[in-house]
């Protein structure tokens, strides 16, 4: 357990759908974020962190647990996160720390498990449960398709934009040009052009208000978590000027592709390349049109750190604070001929990990290659305040000793991350039924595997082939690589993962040693064996 005094507060930000390599801090040529690089040099950027799933929701199931999904049972969008499973605001509070949320979770909540067991969703636990353990400050999961009875609706109302959903209708369309287009930032023809909503009343900067008002309301005082979720640069891809004509031709990278990669692909990885969303990015005229809303996004996050900075300095919570910056998954912008996410190379399931810990022994400006989870973060944030992880629950490692420029002897060799794709077109294009579209990937310090349930696997060597152009998976030359990460994978998930209700010192305290305390003598034959027993002990 860490040693040294607890923090006093813990900013969680997380971007939706940000890439690691699209931060200055990470390499990024064409895009500067200064006040992101100012947080990593003050703080440790973690370059090999990944998620637990390459989707949203999953995803952060598994952010707010500190459990794979194989564990939570939330493999899917929409999938409820059962009731019963233990979230950072329940291992917080205990400690006195309350966890609120300003922003997305996309949980859904467990609504027939909370009727079964009498929960009012209108109740403090039932609220909580539908609020993925957080006190909702503001939820937001910013994806509003049809009308929306939603706080930044109201708000864009009231600041004059018209509509029941000016979500939608201001801050996520266009000015229309003819009366043929629709502006609807739904069609990734429109995303180069400027939203209708003003910048000052986009999504971004209004989440960073509603943080400084939370601030406001606490009035200094300390003993929080905030999740503070941004919504973008997550689509519909649509920035308000001036961001989104910021970026041209000379500040896109190349995609990352080979023709290699389509001439015998291996068949899930086909069906995937076969989705819409896919066939689209393929285009170079897509990704043209979207890359500069997708950066114009990440520069506005950017800029309104330096807001939010500012404003904690000012209010004297930024050296009381302990702040993370991360995302849920990344986007492959046509990156292996794909869109979206839901896959395992590197653009997908590697995301940007920044924290900084302001107490007087952190290192500053820490680079750290260490493998990391998603799931660190619930036990790290538990340390932090001086609480003791409880590791029957969490199956994430507190990252505390890599902050302090430690690297435990014992620390993981192999990360892991799952996907199930059985609402995906690829399930029935591939024949398969709704129970066996499951994906592992395994990754230890040099190779990558993904493991397909009834499909060959995919191997990629990341130092030889860093943009994982080369599938070695059905290379003879390789078979005691693929062997290897296979096994780990079997043996991570026979792994006892169940056993939460009881701690390690429980299941000594109730082993023969403690049972033969207790007055209960199994097997015994006589006093003599008793005693003799005893001595041994």
């Amino acid at each position: 357990m860490n040693t040294k005094s607890k923090i006093g507060n813990v900013l969680y930000i997380m971007c939706d759908q940000l890439r690691f390599d699209y931060l200055s801090c990470y390499g990024h040529e064409g895009l500067d974020t200064p006040n992101i690089d100012l947080l990593a040099s003050e703080g440790t950027r973690f370059t090999r962190a990944y998620v637990q799933s390459p989707i949203c929701g999953p995803s952060r199931m598994s952010s707010y647990t500190g459990r794979y999904p194989m564990s939570h049972g939330s493999i899917q969008n929409g999938y409820p996160l059962r009731i019963g499973e233990k979230t950072l605001g329940d291992h917080l509070r205990p400690l006195g720390v309350e966890a609120v949320l300003i922003g997305k979770t996309h949980m859904r909540a467990d609504v027939e498990g909370m009727e079964r067991l009498g929960v009012a969703p209108d109740s403090i636990i039932g609220a909580r449960l539908s609020e993925c353990g957080f006190d909702a400050f503001e939820r937001d999961d910013g994806v509003h398709a049809r009308d929306a009875d939603t706080a930044y609706n109201s708000y864009l109302r009231d600041r004059g934009y018209p509509g029941e959903n000016p979500w939608h209708d201001a801050a996520n369309s266009v000015a229309s040009a003819s009366p043929e287009e629709t502006g609807s930032g739904w069609f990734l023809k429109y995303s180069n052009r400027a939203a209708k909503v003003a910048e000052e009343d986009s999504e971004t900067p209004y989440l960073t208000r509603r943080f400084v008002e939370f601030l406001d309301a606490r009035e200094g005082r300390d003993g929080w978590l905030c999740h503070l979720s941004f919504i973008k640069p997550h689509w519909p891809y649509i920035v308000p000027a001036p961001y989104h004509d910021m970026f041209g031709p000379g500040s896109w990278r190349r995609p990352v592709r080979s023709e290699k990669e389509r001439e015998n692909p291996h068949p899930v990885f086909a069906a995937f390349m076969e989705h819409r969303v896919s066939e689209s990015f393929r285009r170079d005229e897509v990704r043209e049109t979207v890359l500069p809303s997708y950066m114009g996004l990440i520069k506005q996050i950017d800029d309104q750190m330096g807001v939010l900075f500012a404003e904690m300095q000012k209010r004297g919570q930024w050296d009381n604070t302990l702040i993370v910056l991360t995302s849920d998954h990344g986007d492959y912008l046509g990156d292996h001929w794909l869109g979206e996410k839901d896959f395992f190379h590197e653009p997908a399931v590697k995301v940007p990990l920044v924290i900084r810990d302001p107490r007087g022994s952190a290192v500053r400006g820490r680079v750290c290659d260490a493998l990391v989870e998603a799931i660190d973060l619930a036990p790290t944030f538990v340390e932090a305040f001086g609480g003791q992880p409880a590791y029957n629950w969490l199956e994430g490692r507190s990252l505390m000793p890599l902050l302090e420029g430690e690297r435990p002897e014992s620390w993981r060799q192999v990360a892991f991350s799952e996907y199930d794709y059985a609402m995906q077109p690829a399930r029935e294009s591939l024949g398969q039924g709704i129970s066996e579209c499951k994906i592992v990937m395994a990754c230890d310090d040099r190779w990558k595997l993904i493991y397909f349930e009834g499909f060959r696997p995919m191997l990629f060597d990341l130092d030889t082939d860093p943009d994982e152009l080369n599938d070695l998976g059905d290379d003879p030359d390789y078979e005691a690589h693929r062997q290897r990460l296979t096994d780990a994978i079997f043996a991570w998930s026979r792994r006892e993962r169940q056993r939460v209700t009881i701690t390690d010192e429980g299941v000594l305290a109730g082993d023969d040693i403690g049972t033969v305390e207790r007055g209960i003598l199994i097997g015994f034959w006589d006093e003599e064996q008793l005693k003799n027993f005893r001595k041994k002990d």
